[in-house]
């Protein structure tokens, strides 16, 4: 009530003045509270002062504390004395205090705590230099990434007295090492900041890179270093190389000291790594270098080439060297010289004979002084990296780098065969990669020899061969490798292995049945022969059922819940493989049955055990039943009341719902009837539940229950009482699923129908006059009516239904309008109803005549109002597609003169119903649409209509099917063509989708008409023919796609064409033919990307000023052009990844975030995708990508503009932020300063942290495959 509410509301407002009231107290007594914990800090008890230390924490985690400058000081100073505690656990939580306080204090106390910690870190005392040390790491940590007063200050402070300490000849080694780790996480996080330091830092830190300064002092140099590399300005960033590289080429002649060139190698390296773009200038001077030193005898000298090859690989300009960096990585990827590969291959048979815990076996060949394992191990990883970089190389990878790879799975070291396997694994990855973009079957691929399947298909008994005896290696990490890669194998080759299996099975029942595995290994195990029972025929499993069944048993009453899950679900498709319902099959199941029906049984009657086991063992079993239950007849009373009791329970009851739906989907016919009257009136009620998932599947399971069993009238009619409310344009699937539960119902029980009426059918009228009803959803409506009729019931009969359906659309207008308004109900609404009247005349055909005679009438009426003729015209237009109403006389004339009427509505519906009709009876009506066409310019464009609607009809049917309209192919082209020149865009659009679909049905014929047309003169006709090649392509396989691959080139050359419609209509059809048949189009990108990149840029002759009265207002006639352009750039992310260049691609995205507000936003979400699909890359552009997304975040729009404007600078920010928490989730962004400096600023204004927060809260994960944008 609404003094309830009032009460509600005051309660509310008392609380919220109360809570201001305490945080007002809590402030004021702060400084109070404070003071206390002070005192307490200076106890001589050690745990007042470790109590009172961590409280004063607590307090300054507060955002409401504030401190004045008596208390800043003697927080600081007290924080200070307690750094030096004698008590360890003190010192570090007085450390701890250092990060928020830090974000509390004024800058003059900042500084004071970092002279203070500067001072200690060159004590005497080494526990005060240790902590001190970790004191400044964790102020540092907590300053502020954007500049401000305290951020400066703070930073260039400590700088300043780490880098004179650097230079001190007499420092301590310990001490040195210290300061040179703080210096490369202060120049990480702030490195803008210290610009006047950057100088000085790289003079100080050279003289660190060469001997005789230790390793450890080295690498903590050119770390800090690299970061230096990231922020400094160019001339510095130049000197930098240049001395690095100088070192290099003096060591190069000399070879004075390897350490030296190690350490100048590795730290070409790390500033490759981290500055990104800047190092290409230097390629050219650098690989030479790298080349010659990768060749030494030191192998520390290969692993540091090796490395700086793995960063640089990823850049484009290292194209022309990168198959000489293939041939490097891959014969180093041997190296192994103190170890005889041959012996070991001799001894191979004699070895596996052995006892396989024999411990007295080791590596016996390992020497300590051999680093030789590194050098293979960052071969692999930079192969890893090349693999990334080229997708486009894929073909050529499998004809090099695959082969080298399996033959290298007898890597003796085992971190080094964790990575031989990881790189085989990302070549798998790609490969299935390429399978998602290239639109194509497997199979076709498959055709093409020289295919990356293909090829990996031949290696498949190669890779087996190296693997299955690793399956039995001691290394656990080993045998976890090999089943990764199987299992990735399988997922993209299914049926690969059927010609392996045996091979395979004996590795897998060891690694189930060794006690001494760890879990994480049994579950890939189980995962892999998961995969292989999926994908691959039931026949090739066969001879191994034995084995496998025993050792899945096994597992299944293993302790750890998640090996018990995995084995459950491989246990229910053992099942599936010994005896397949869907095809016959010899194999004897039948002893196998008892001991799979008892393992799954123990589980699912188990009321200790983990969910995921208790959901697991509750599918596992209703497999067990739906396959062989016709053996187990006397296990069913034991086995099925336990689904009742899990039905109950709220947790499993939709997962048991789903299990019961397969057990009555069995062709076996299991006898249910023990748990029938039980699960019927449980399953009505779930459809109560505000549980979708739960609601669908009930009613998929009730469908499937009536279909199936004998169910009485009674629980039907408890669950068509539930129906109700199920049906509405709310949820338009579980509509569905209902209307198609009723035609069961109907199906099963005719009398049961009598409780449809009354409740029912009132909400299944709603739902037709629904915009959204169409598709499926109106198919099974239109069934439901259908069925409807047939059952002949009293007060559901034909004329009852017709009476009803017609009524509907009459009394709807009433109800919404005065009749003098327009029509107000949805197009969509007509198509329904009239969908359903031709439903119930197809399902009694002798009614069809007489009710087009009534609609004939009723159009002929000039008294009837518009409604119903809409809805006559629609429903005439339904029955003749499907029957021949040549019957009627001057049918057509009466519905041409329709063409007349005011209304446009009624002249659509009449254009429609008359291409329907001709549908019906080519021969007798589409000479007289043509004749029309041609006669009566008038109506020409409502024709056109007419004809598309009877081009439609044919051209989706079966071959066969389309010969009728085969025969007045050429005629229709004859007339179609006569209006490719039309002025109305309009109608050329009419007629470009007419000829299109038209082309579907004659292609040999029509699209050589179509080529000679690509060369007029005229550029209506050209836009014209591209317009309808669009049509011609579909996601399906057409007739047409042989020819089409022959010709699109010739096609596609409009993208360059003079005529600026020209080029957008093929713009147009290129995206599509991207989006639905990429193969189209893959190879012709080398030509046709140019040409799209260059629509991408703003053309100022295409901008001009029209005056309207006294304002002046621009039109970019590009704009468009630009639109349809960047949308091709995303499909072809989508599709033809590997066929792009994504650093050229990046340049033109970077000019579209400076573009109009539609192109700004289209670049967003370019840049979100492509930050998914290629993390590295974008990485190494973030620093040029920053800057125009900061000029959007912090634009404004002028205060006197409308409201759509605001909505729209809204919504640009939003997706400016969305596409910054993008650039944020790659990995390593947070080491970018620019990224983070932006970041800092979008969370220093308190609207677009608002913004930024909310964006993360609506997609934590930034990006999806779900996040793509519907270009089709």
């Amino acid at each position: 009530s609404w003094l309830t509410l009032s009460s509600i509301c005051k309660n509310l407002s008392l609380s919220a003045e109360f809570e201001k009231r305490r945080e007002e107290i809590k402030m004021a007594t702060s400084p109070y509270h404070i003071s206390s914990l002070l005192d307490k800090m200076s106890s001589v008890d050690k745990d007042f002062r470790f109590m009172a230390t961590n409280d004063l924490m607590t307090e300054l985690q507060r955002d409401s504390i504030k401190l004045d400058d008596d208390s800043e000081r003697k927080v600081v100073q007290a924080i200070l004395k307690l750094v030096e505690d004698k008590n360890g656990e003190v010192q570090n939580l007085a450390v701890r205090c250092l990060g928020p306080l830090v974000r509390k204090i004024k800058d003059t106390q900042v500084e004071v705590i970092i002279n203070e910690l500067c001072s200690n870190m060159f004590s005497e005392d080494e526990r005060l230099r240790d902590i001190s040390s970790v004191g400044l790491k964790t102020v540092i940590g907590q300053l502020p990434h954007v500049n401000n007063t305290v951020s400066n200050a703070a930073c260039k402070n400590i700088t300043n007295q780490l880098v004179k300490s650097i230079g001190n000849s007499a420092l301590n080694q310990y001490v040195l090492l210290e300061c040179l780790d703080i210096l490369g996480d202060l120049i990480r996080r702030h490195g803008v900041v210290l610009s006047s330091f950057h100088d000085q830092i790289l003079h100080s830190l050279m003289p660190m890179l060469v001997d005789p300064k230790p390793i450890s002092v080295r690498k903590r140099a050119y770390t800090a270093l690299c970061y230096l590399s990231a922020c400094c300005q160019q001339d510095l960033y130049d000197v930098l190389l240049t001395q690095v590289l100088k070192r290099l080429t003096d060591e190069q002649k000399s070879m004075s000291s390897l350490a030296n060139v190690r350490t100048f190698l590795q730290c070409v390296g790390a500033i490759g790594r981290q500055s990104g773009q800047r190092i290409n200038a230097y390629l050219s001077s650098i690989l030479p270098l790298l080349m010659y030193f990768v060749t030494s005898e030191d192998d520390e000298l290969k692993e540091a080439c090796l490395q700086s090859f793995e960063v640089l690989v990823c850049f484009r300009e290292i194209s022309p060297n990168i198959n000489e960096i293939i041939k490097v990585c891959l014969g180093l990827l041997s190296h192994d010289p103190n170890y005889n590969y041959d012996e070991e291959e001799d001894d191979e048979e004699e070895a596996m004979e052995t006892d396989d815990t024999d411990e007295e076996e080791d590596d016996s060949y390992s020497d300590d002084d051999d680093v030789s394992w590194k050098v293979r191990r960052a071969a692999a990883k930079c192969v890893s990296a090349v693999l990334l970089a080229r997708p486009d190389m894929l073909t050529d990878f499998y004809s090099t780098i695959s082969p080298v790879l399996i033959a290298r799975f007898k890597e003796r070291e085992e971190n080094v065969k964790a990575d031989i396997f990881q790189a085989y694994r990302t070549l798998l990855l790609i490969t299935k990669s390429s399978l998602r973009t290239l639109g194509s079957s497997e199979q076709e691929l498959m055709d093409t020899s020289e295919s990356p399947l293909s090829l990996l298909y031949s290696q498949v008994s190669s890779i087996v061969k190296a693997l299955h005896k690793q399956l039995k290696d001691k290394s656990i990490k080993t045998r976890q490798g090999c089943f990764g890669l199987l299992t990735d194998l399988v997922h993209i080759l299914p049926g690969s292995l059927e010609n392996e299996i045996g091979s395979l099975v004996p590795g897998i029942v060891y690694c189930l049945n060794d006690s001494s595995a760890s879990s994480n290994m049994k579950i890939d195990a189980l995962v892999f022969l998961n995969a292989l029972l999926m994908h691959h025929s039931p026949v090739s499993i066969h001879p191994y059922i034995v084995t496998l069944i025993s050792a899945v048993i096994q597992s299944v009453d293993d302790s750890f819940y998640k090996i018990t899950s995995e084995s459950l679900l491989v246990l229910q498709n053992i099942v599936k493989v010994i005896r397949p319902l869907d095809e016959t099959c010899d194999f004897d199941f039948k002893p196998y049955a008892n001991d799979i029906y008892e393992s799954a049984m123990k589980r699912l009657t188990a009321s200790d055990i983990d969910q995921e086991v208790k959901e697991r063992a509750i599918t596992s079993m209703g497999q067990v039943i739906a396959n062989l239950g016709d053996i187990l007849v006397d296990k069913l009373p034991e086995c099925l009341p336990v689904y009742v009791s899990r039905l109950k329970n709220e947790i499993t009851r939709l997962t048991t719902v789903r299990a019961i739906t397969m057990i009555s989907r069995s062709p076996l016919k299991i006898d249910i009837s023990l748990i029938q009257a039980d699960i019927v009136p449980l399953l009505a009620s779930f459809l109560r539940k505000n549980h979708r998932d739960l609601r669908l599947a009930t009613l998929v399971c009730l469908n499937q229950l009536l279909i199936c069993y004998s169910i009485p009238e009674t629980l039907i009619n408890d669950i068509l009482v539930e129906l109700t409310l199920l049906i509405s344009d709310h949820d338009l699937h579980i509509s569905q699923q209902v209307l198609s539960l009723l035609c069961s119902v109907m199906s099963v029980s005719p009398q049961s129908v009598n409780g449809i009426k009354p409740a029912i059918l009132p909400n299944i009228m709603i739902l037709l006059l629904s915009s959204l009803l169409q598709g499926n959803a109106l198919n099974t409506v239109a069934s439901f009516f259908s069925q409807l009729v047939k059952l002949d019931q009293p007060g559901l009969q034909f004329q009852d239904m017709f009476e009803m359906l017609t009524e509907r659309i009459e009394s709807s207008q009433l109800e919404s309008a005065p009749m003098s308004t327009p029509l107000t109900l949805h197009r969509q609404a007509f198509q329904s109803v009239s969908r359903c009247i031709a439903a119930i005349c197809f399902a009694l055909p002798n009614k069809t005549i007489p009710v087009i005679r009534k609609f004939v009438k009723d159009i002929e009426s000039p008294d009837l109002d518009e409604p119903k003729k809409h809805l006559a015209l629609f429903a005439i237009g339904e029955i003749g597609k499907h029957i021949d109403l040549s019957s009627i006389s001057n049918l057509q004339d009466v519905i041409i003169q329709l063409f007349n009427s005011p209304s446009e509505e009624i002249r659509s519906a009449a254009s429609y119903a008359l291409g329907c009709v001709c549908a019906g009876n080519l021969n007798t009506y589409l000479p007289f649409i043509l004749s029309e066409i041609q006669t009566i310019p008038k109506r020409q464009y409502l024709l056109l209509h007419s004809l598309k609607e009877i081009i439609s009809c044919y051209s989706t049917k079966d071959s066969k099917e389309e010969e009728p309209l085969k025969t007045h192919v050429g005629n229709i082209w004859e007339v179609l063509f006569q209006h490719f020149q039309s002025t109305e865009e309009g109608t050329r659009n009419v007629v470009a989708e007419c000829v299109g679909k038209l082309t579907l049905v004659e292609p040999s014929t029509l699209l050589p008409l179509l080529r000679e047309n690509l060369s007029s003169e005229s550029p209506h006709v050209r836009s014209t023919v591209i317009t309808a090649l669009k049509y011609t392509i579909s996601d399906q396989p057409q007739e047409i796609d042989t020819q089409l691959c022959k010709y699109i080139g010739e096609f596609m050359i409009a993208i360059s064409d003079v005529d600026l419609n020209v080029r957008r209509v093929a713009l147009v059809a290129f995206n599509s033919a991207a989006h639905n048949k990429p193969s189209l189009v893959r190879d012709l990108l080398d030509v046709i990307l140019p040409n799209l990149y260059n629509e991408t840029k703003v053309r100022k002759e295409l901008i001009r000023q029209v005056e309207m009265g006294p304002f002046k207002h621009t039109v970019d006639d590009g704009l468009d052009l630009r639109k349809a352009a960047f949308e091709c750039m995303y499909t072809l992310l989508e599709t033809c990844l590997d066929r792009l260049d994504v650093f050229e691609f990046l340049n033109h995205v970077e000019d579209g975030l400076r573009d109009h507000y539609d192109i700004k936003m289209l670049t967003f979400l370019l840049l979100v995708r492509v930050s998914h699909l290629r993390p590295s890359v974008v990485l190494q552009r973030v620093d040029r990508l920053v800057e125009p997304l900061r000029v959007t975040v912090q634009s404004r729009v002028k205060a006197n503009s409308v409201k759509q404007e605001f909505e729209k600078q809204e919504e640009m920010k939003r997706s400016a932020i969305r596409t910054v928490a993008a650039l944020l989730a790659i990995p390593d962004a947070e080491k970018n300063p620019q990224l983070m400096e932006f970041l800092h600023q979008i969370k220093s204004n308190t609207d677009t942290a608002a913004l930024f927060e909310s964006v993360q809260q609506d997609s934590p994960g930034v990006v999806s495959s779900n996040d793509a944008m519907d270009l089709s």
